[in-house]
């Protein structure tokens, strides 16, 4: 019914290559995929009350444990700027070199070539891939039940290492040998493992293309020094098939051989010009210079070049150095300093006791037989430290009002380690002044060492 309006989009099918950025994005490969898996496992001493996994986000306490750093759920301000500097760090490394993100370090791109390496190891390099689906016989079968088997192992493996990061590594391993694992911690396992298996091995480039805006704005960042992948017109043109004997003095150095093209993992031509699909990967850099080496000339016809020197370099066989340090990389750099600045800053004065107070409104207040008014409060306490505290509360307006905490002898507290503590408290007015219809309290909470924290109450007067 629709096929009139719609084409379906044919399956790709990547074919292998060597060079010198396949190389790198293998040994990237390896180190982001050492780094995903052997996080959990690092170790870090915060004490005997909190966890020593050294990044952890904790759903028993809601904490996020990233080393020596803590951030609870009331300091989600500084979450908020460590994201806003990690896009600004994606938009100021875009506007100098590209996609390079998406296409060496995106999650998307990593698990797709490991797919596509599986893939390749059970159903052979792109033509053995294709003439195996065209058949579809039992080998066809065999091998597609190995490949599926592998790429399911590898997705549940992912989901694991994610659910490392919420739970401690070791205790998480033990519950799985003694077939405890919580509904919870099961359903996020297959639910990553799930979208890792439909995301890699099916929807692919379709990903890159249709499912992440940041394909969608990128051009919103690039300009003529932007280092992008690109194919040399000027000495491309006009292409045409080698046959043996050709001389390339009068023609271009593309022989239309279309390597660039089966190696891409999108499927787009790059010799279209720069696209919204290239996600700045490389291989048809290695597949044009492979192809360049055996008809003995010069390699760089697809290279990262920018469009300043493609367009004003008069020598087509350099490589001109790009210009990185213009007006945007200096305002880039400002803002990433400024916002880097205040976060750690934040993190380095960030108190390890956090008080806040919250007044009972049913009844505003209480009027008592002697004449004084009472008020409710619930005051409660963070102790974010690793150390069982002691404080002391007091109350300005001494002389007029009284502090009363509900079951603690001399308004003295004992806080938890890594814990929120809460208190009723009264705050009695014996003498309050007239025609006033509140009065504001200060709360002190002091400990031995001459540590304050400081809030303040309202005291609703009649």
């Amino acid at each position: 019914m629709f096929s009139q309006y719609f084409v379906a989009k044919k399956k790709l099918y990547p074919q292998q290559v060597k060079g010198k950025i396949r190389s790198l994005k293998n040994w990237l490969n390896f180190l982001l995929l050492s780094i995903y898996i052997f996080s959990p496992y690092l170790r870090f001493n915060r004490g005997e009350s909190a966890p020593n996994q050294a990044i952890l986000i904790d759903f028993h306490t809601d904490v996020l444990y990233f080393f020596f750093i803590e951030i609870w759920p009331q300091e989600i301000y500084y979450l908020a700027g460590i994201l806003v500097l990690s896009a600004l760090l994606l938009f100021f490394i875009t506007s100098l070199f590209g996609r390079v993100w998406c296409g060496y370090a995106c999650f998307q791109t990593v698990w797709t070539d490991i797919f596509i390496a599986v893939e390749r190891f059970w159903q052979g390099d792109r033509n053995s891939r294709i003439l195996l689906d065209r058949k579809k016989n039992w080998l066809y079968y065999q091998k597609k039940i190995c490949t599926h088997i592998c790429w399911i192992a590898i997705s549940l493996f992912t989901g694991l290492v994610f659910v490392s990061y919420f739970n401690d590594v070791f205790v998480l391993y033990q519950l799985i040998i003694n077939l405890q694992l919580s509904t919870s911690i099961l359903g996020w396992i297959l639910g990553i493992g799930f979208a890792t298996y439909l995301m890699a091995g099916f929807a692919r480039e379709h990903v890159c293309t249709y499912m992440c805006p940041y394909a969608r704005f990128q051009s919103a960042m690039f300009d003529n020094n932007t280092l992008i992948v690109s194919y040399q017109h000027k000495r491309g043109e006009p292409r045409q098939k080698y046959h043996q004997g050709d001389d390339f003095a009068n023609r271009g150095h593309c022989i239309d051989c279309k390597q660039c093209v089966v190696v891409c993992p999108v499927g787009i031509d790059i010799r279209d010009g720069l696209q919204m699909q290239c996600i700045a990967c490389g291989l048809c850099i290695d597949a044009c210079d492979n192809i360049m080496e055996k008809f003995n000339l010069p390699k760089g016809l697809i290279r990262y070049d920018t469009l300043q020197n493609l367009n004003t370099n008069p020598d087509l066989f350099s490589v001109k150095k790009p210009k990185f340090f213009k007006p945007r990389t200096w305002y880039y750099l400002v803002i990433i300093s400024a916002i880097c600045t205040l976060t750690i800053f934040g993190l380095i004065a960030k108190q390890p006791i956090a008080i806040s107070i919250l007044q009972e409104r049913n009844p505003l207040y209480v009027l008592l037989s002697d004449g004084s008014i009472r008020n409710v409060y619930q005051l409660s306490v963070t102790n974010k430290s690793h150390l069982t505290q002691k404080f002391f509360l007091t109350a300005s307006h001494s002389d007029l009002v009284e502090l009363k905490i509900l079951n603690q002898e001399n308004n003295i507290i004992e806080l938890k380690p890594q814990a929120v503590s809460e208190f009723k408290i009264f705050l009695t007015a014996k003498n309050p002044p007239q025609h006033t219809e509140s009065l504001v309290v200060d709360l002190m909470l002091s400990d031995q060492k001459q540590n304050n924290y400081k809030t303040s109450a309202v005291l609703f007067l009649p």
